[in-house]
């Protein structure tokens, strides 16, 4: 994966007039049994259990199982994938000075600093000063770097001799709640992944089966994909009790023409348009914003997110949203409470882990439309 060309604007949240809301990341906690974080995803994908959610009202209307989504649907809603494929981003090697293991995260390609240069996470940070040199090691292939420099934020520049072969050496980078990879790599992808760069997977579409998309198309659901490469601010904490205090990462999207026409066809002939995970629900809002007319339609082109969506925040393309249960104190949580409401989203979280639903990338699914 190489860089895309980087806009010089990118969409904030003044920009697009959010209210301004007094709230604190301390409103958006709960708690939760440590046994209902999911370690496993279901089997088969279609198998999780799906909570209903009414945004008019803001209650639960249903529990039931995923493959019982197309009860939920009715013909001329538009689901939005998000198409991204994780990335085998997370690396294991060995010091050059000292011999220490050493682990690297890659973030995204670097814009400047030449081929093979990325912006990365690195441990230990004493072993992966500037000027360091490593060696990453798997699978008979070893491939060699050194740090270039750290930014402020900690993060690392590095640069590998041959980065063509990085895929050779990685593994798919799991959340930290998650202590094992699965036995088949191919379940933190959705069946429908198709454009490489993310970091972590869109996890709201691990649920979908082709056989369920068939049967949604057949009732006449309709589906766009676009691309949102994820990144590591997912699973970032927020490390201030004011939201406004924290800067979300950029991310790179692209929404094709076919796409852009289908959501604002569906807009237009005022048909639901339903995002299909938080990733596409900010691409969907943050090309909406960028129409400027406030129909909800949106264009094609490419470019640069960082749209960070709270309560107060009025959506514009959005009409339900297909998510899973998210981290307290998180961003995506925030997001979720502004579609529809803090108080009912912690209650309808409560219930979940009363009903013991499964929680985070692995877990369980909630419909709110």
């Amino acid at each position: 994966m190489r860089a895309p060309p980087k806009p010089s604007a990118i969409l904030t949240r003044e920009e697009i007039r959010e209210p301004n809301i007094p709230m604190r990341t301390s409103d958006f906690d709960y708690r939760l049994p440590q046994e209902l974080i999911a370690q496993t995803p279901a089997e088969p994908r279609d198998s999780s259990r799906l909570m209903v959610v009414d945004r008019r009202g803001g209650g639960v209307s249903a529990h039931g199982v995923f493959r019982d989504l197309p009860a939920h649907l009715r013909a001329g809603d538009l689901l939005v994938f998000n198409d991204s494929r994780v990335f085998p981003a997370r690396l294991r090697g060995r010091s050059a000075a000292s011999g220490g293991k050493i682990e690297i995260l890659l973030l995204s390609p670097a814009s400047d600093g030449g081929g093979g240069t990325w912006r990365a996470l690195a441990k230990p940070g004493r072993r992966m000063r500037e000027g360091a040199e490593f060696a990453i090691s798997g699978g008979g292939v070893r491939v060699r770097g050194a740090v270039l420099g750290v930014e402020e934020s900690g993060a690392r520049i590095v640069r590998f001799e041959d980065d063509s072969r990085l895929r050779e050496v990685g593994i798919a980078p799991l959340p930290p709640y998650i202590r094992r990879q699965p036995d088949d790599p191919e379940r933190y992808q959705t069946v429908y992944a198709k454009t490489e760069g993310s970091v972590a997977a869109p996890t709201a579409g691990l649920h979908f089966t082709r056989p369920l998309m068939d049967a949604l198309g057949e009732m006449g659901v309709e589906t766009a994909f676009v691309t949102l490469h994820v990144g590591w601010d997912s699973f970032n904490p927020i490390r201030t009790d004011n939201p406004a205090e924290h800067r979300m990462h950029s991310e790179y999207w692209q929404i094709s023409e076919s796409a852009a026409n289908a959501v604002s066809a569906a807009k237009a002939a005022g048909r639901r348009v339903i995002s299909v995970g938080t990733t596409a629900a900010r691409l969907l809002e943050n090309a909406a914003a960028r129409d400027g007319t406030n129909s909800g339609s949106i264009a094609a082109g490419s470019g640069w997110v960082d749209l960070f969506i709270t309560p107060g925040y009025r959506f514009r393309a959005m009409d339900g949203l297909i998510t899973n249960f998210h981290l307290p104190k998180s961003t995506l949580l925030m997001l979720v409470s502004a579609f529809v409401g803090r108080e009912n989203i912690l209650a309808a979280y409560r219930l979940a882990a009363e009903k013991r639903y499964r929680f985070y990338s692995f877990g369980d699914a909630m419909l709110i439309a």
